[in-house]
């Protein structure tokens, strides 16, 4: 996994170029003769501070359609590869055996209602027990018990579709014989879908709910997917020292499929209207950060702070000003103070020539 910082809307620093006419021109009379340098104004600009991760997709819901119950396979009700609706059949059993069994259920209840009725007559009577009236409620209660267990069976005879997805290829054909959690088809929801993927601890405290992420993938090059954070790992994997995160992307066209790798941009922070510079402007003196600006036609060294560096430009945290003219080139000849030019304009006439 690597770090990187990303620049947005705008375009690459044009170089100024300033007539002969002006203070950045002129040349003190009498005086040494003003270098020439190149210049760039400040440029403001919006910039993006992201970092870089690799990921997976998931799907939003992803189940495999198994049976609870054996039996033989009656109908298949759907196509592979076909999108269905939440609540509708997949699969039928085939129900005999099952509506045999509550059929004979129903007819235990009967009975037992029967005797039941029977024991407590006898009871007002006072020619039957108490133990006697007890047997026969817990006869009626087993019997009832056992019509709701055999009717739950009946009822899984039918597999619906917990939720709206895309069923998959399936592994079995009607008529087949299939066991408790055999495998039969798998049922996956794509829109939107999940991407997972792994941040460094150093990032735990810059990410949030909300964030947004771009996706890019192999199969569509070119093409970025939008989404945005919506949980994080409260467990880092103690090996790699990375959370994992997951995020949604809108997939309404149904391009993206679970399993395929992604790479990751996620914005930590967004800075409107940041001072950018040329990179090539900015002078290490010491510990010191330093631009030569020009002045009433005179450099002068300025101490920046710098923020993000990418693409051959740099954010500039505090020291200058939006209206500041910076020295790209030439600094190597200068000091603070010296009368500059710049290079495209021609030098000064010197006094009486």
């Amino acid at each position: 996994m690597r770090c990187s910082r990303s620049w947005v809307r705008g375009g690459l620093l044009a170089a100024v170029i300033v007539g002969a006419a002006g203070p950045a021109g002129a040349q003190q009379a009498g005086g040494p003769p003003a270098l020439p340098v190149k210049a760039v104004a400040v440029k403001r600009d919006t910039v993006i501070e992201s970092i870089t991760a690799v990921g997976t997709l998931r799907a939003n819901e992803s189940v495999l359609i198994r049976p609870e119950i054996a039996g033989r396979i009656q109908t298949i009700h759907f196509r592979e590869g076909d999108p269905v609706v939440a609540g509708v059949p997949l699969v039928t059993l085939d129900p005999a055996e099952y509506k045999a069994q509550v059929t004979g259920s129903q007819a235990d209840v009967t009975v037992s209602e029967l005797n039941y009725e029977r024991q407590r007559n006898l009871d007002r009577s006072k020619l039957a027990s108490q133990q006697d009236l007890d047997n026969a409620r817990a006869k009626l209660d087993q019997a009832r018990a056992k019509l709701q267990l055999d009717q739950v069976r009946l009822d899984k005879t039918v597999i619906h579709a917990p939720f709206a997805g895309i069923v998959g290829l399936r592994a079995v054909s009607p008529g087949a014989y299939v066991s408790p959690g055999q495998d039969i088809a798998r049922l996956d929801s794509l829109n939107p879908i999940k991407l997972d993927f792994r941040v460094p601890e150093i990032y735990l405290a810059r990410l949030r709910p909300g964030q947004t992420v771009e996706a890019r993938v192999d199969a569509y090059p070119g093409e970025t997917f939008h989404g945005e954070i919506f949980a994080i790992d409260p467990t880092l994997d103690e090996t790699t020292r990375t959370v994992l995160v997951r995020a949604r992307l809108a997939n309404t066209e149904g391009e993206l499929r679970p399993g395929v790798f992604a790479r990751v941009q996620i914005e930590l922070a967004r800075r409107e209207q940041a001072l950018v510079i040329p990179e090539e402007a900015v002078w290490p003196v010491g510990n010191q950060t330093l631009v030569y600006v020009i002045r009433d036609g005179k450099a002068e060294s300025v101490p920046i702070e710098l923020g993000l560096r990418q693409a051959g430009r740099v954010e500039v945290r505090s020291g200058l000003a939006a209206d500041a003219l910076v020295i790209t080139d030439g600094q190597m000849k200068l000091r603070p103070g010296a009368a500059v030019r710049l290079m495209d304009a021609p030098p000064a006439p010197q006094p009486g020539g």
